[in-house]
C-alpha cells in the first residue's frame, strides 16, 4: 500500500499520529441524534441506505450502486463527503481481507516544534522518553478493549487504533468505538474517510509479522470485523483539523457506531469482546494524576502496526493553540498508527477510564499528546449514544 508519509497520529501541532482526518464534531445535523441514520444495518447485516440520504448523495453525484463495486475510490472534490449529517459507509463484505489490512498505512504526520505555542497556553517541559512495552498476548486478556480501525482514504489504506466504550442507553451491550477525529475526517481540506471499520484484538495472538502472510481472516481479526454505520466528530477538526493536526489537535477525537459485518449474532460489541471502558469528562487536573497509560499499535519506524504496545506516564500539559484547550502529555516513543488509541488514567470515583486518545506526536518519537475531554468531546459522545437508544 502507499505511504501516506509518516502522519504521527497524535496531533497537530505534534505531528497528527493518524490524525489523517480532521474531527467531525457534533453539529446541528447530528450532534442531538434525533436526524435520521445515514444508513441502517438490515436484518442480512447489509447497510440500507435511507432515502434522505440517497438523495443527498445522488445530488454530489455519487451513484451507490456503483458504489460497492469500486466508485468509492473516487475522491474527486466533489464526490467526497464532507459534511457531518452526509456520513455514509456502506459494508462491503471482505474488502479488509489480511493482506489489506496487514498493508494498512499510518495517516498520521508528526508535529513540529515551531508549531507547538508556550509563549500564553500552559506548556510544560518536554516530558522524557517512555519507552512503548508489548501488551502481553492473548490481547483479549490484557486489553479486550482495544483494537484497531481501518479506513480508506485518496492516498491508499490506513490504520488507527481504538478503544470500545460504554453506552449509556444500553449498558454492557454497547456498540459504540472512542478513536480521533484525524481516523474518520481529513479536517479542514477534506472530508469522510470511507470503508471505516474496527477490528478488536487485532492480531490476539501477536504472531510475527512473517506468520502473518498467511494467517487466514479469522486468526488476524477473532472477534470479527465491525464496519462504522455512524460516525461523529468535533466541528472544529471538520474546521480546523489537517494531517499534522492543525489547530483542530485539541478537539481531535471521534466516536463511532458500529455494526459486525457479516450480519447480527444477537451480541453487541461490547458483549463479544467482553469489556467496554467507560469515558470521563472531568477528569482531575493533570498535577492530580500520577499515571496515564496510552495503548496502540504504532506503525511507523521501527514497528510496523502488526502488534499493540503501550506507555504510562505521569501526564504535563501542552499548549497547541493559546486560545484552545490545553492537551494532555506524556513521555512515549509509539509512533503513527497509535493514533486513536486511548488513554486510560482514574477517573473521579478512582476506577479506570478512558480520559484522551492519542492525537499527535514529534518526528523524534519521544512523547504523545491528546485532548482534554470536555463538554465538546461528551457532546459527540452523547450524540451517538442518543442516535441508538432505541435500537
Amino acid at each position: 500500500m502507499r505511504s501516506i508519509r509518516p502522519m504521527l497520529a497524535a496531533a497537530s501541532a505534534v505531528a497528527a499520529l493518524t490524525l489523517t482526518a480532521t474531527a467531525c464534531g457534533p453539529t446541528e445535523d447530528n450532534a442531538g441524534g434525533d436526524k435520521p441514520s445515514a444508513s441502517a444495518p438490515t436484518a442480512d447485516g447489509k447497510i440500507k441506505i435511507p432515502d434522505d440520504l440517497k438523495q443527498r448523495l445522488k445530488d454530489h453525484g455519487i451513484d451507490l450502486d456503483k458504489w460497492r463495486n469500486g466508485e468509492w475510490r473516487n475522491w474527486d472534490k466533489d464526490k467526497w463527503l464532507r459534511e457531518a449529517k452526509d456520513y455514509v459507509n456502506p459494508i462491503i463484505e471482505d474488502l479488509w481481507d489480511p493482506d489489506r489490512m496487514r498493508d494498512a498505512e499510518r495517516p498520521d504526520k508528526p508535529v513540529r516544534d515551531e508549531d507547538i505555542s508556550g509563549d500564553k497556553g500552559v506548556t510544560d517541559p518536554t516530558p522524557d522518553p517512555v519507552k512503548a512495552k508489548a501488551v502481553q498476548a492473548p490481547y483479549h486478556s490484557t486489553a479486550p478493549a482495544s483494537g484497531k480501525v481501518f479506513f480508506d482514504g485518496p492516498e491508499g489504506s490506513m490504520v488507527c487504533s481504538a478503544t470500545v466504550v460504554q453506552d449509556p442507553a444500553h449498558p454492557g451491550k454497547s456498540n459504540m468505538v472512542w478513536t480521533a477525529g484525524h481516523c474518520v475526517h481529513a479536517g479542514k481540506k477534506g472530508g469522510w474517510y470511507r470503508n471505516i471499520a474496527f477490528v478488536p484484538s487485532y492480531n490476539n495472538a501477536a504472531k510475527p509479522t512473517s506468520e502473518l502472510e498467511k494467517a487466514t481472516r479469522e486468526e488476524i481479526a477473532p472477534y470479527g470485523v465491525w464496519w462504522s454505520d455512524w460516525a461523529q466528530t468535533s466541528d472544529q477538526w471538520i474546521d480546523q483539523g489537517g494531517q499534522t493536526g492543525g489547530q483542530g489537535a485539541p478537539y481531535d477525537f471521534a466516536v463511532l457506531h458500529v455494526t459486525p459485518e457479516k450480519g447480527s449474532t444477537g451480541k453487541s460489541l461490547e458483549e463479544t469482546v467482553g469489556s467496554a471502558l467507560p469515558v470521563e469528562f472531568n477528569a482531575p487536573a493533570v498535577p492530580k494524576i500520577a499515571e496515564m497509560t496510552a495503548t496502540g499499535f504504532p506503525a511507523g519506524p521501527p514497528y510496523d502496526g502488526q502488534k499493540m504496545f503501550q506507555c504510562a506516564d505521569k501526564p504535563g500539559r501542552l499548549s497547541v493553540k493559546t486560545d484552545q484547550p490545553t492537551m494532555y502529555r506524556i513521555g512515549c516513543t509509539m509512533t503513527g498508527g497509535s493514533s486513536g488509541g486511548g488513554w486510560v488514567a482514574a477517573g473521579q470515583d478512582g476506577k479506570p477510564a478512558l480520559v484522551s486518545n492519542t492525537s499527535i506526536g514529534p518526528v523524534t518519537a519521544g512523547w504523545l499528546a491528546g485532548p482534554r475531554l470536555g463538554a465538546e468531546a461528551k457532546a459527540v459522545y452523547a450524540g451517538v449514544s442518543k442516535k441508538y437508544a432505541d435500537r
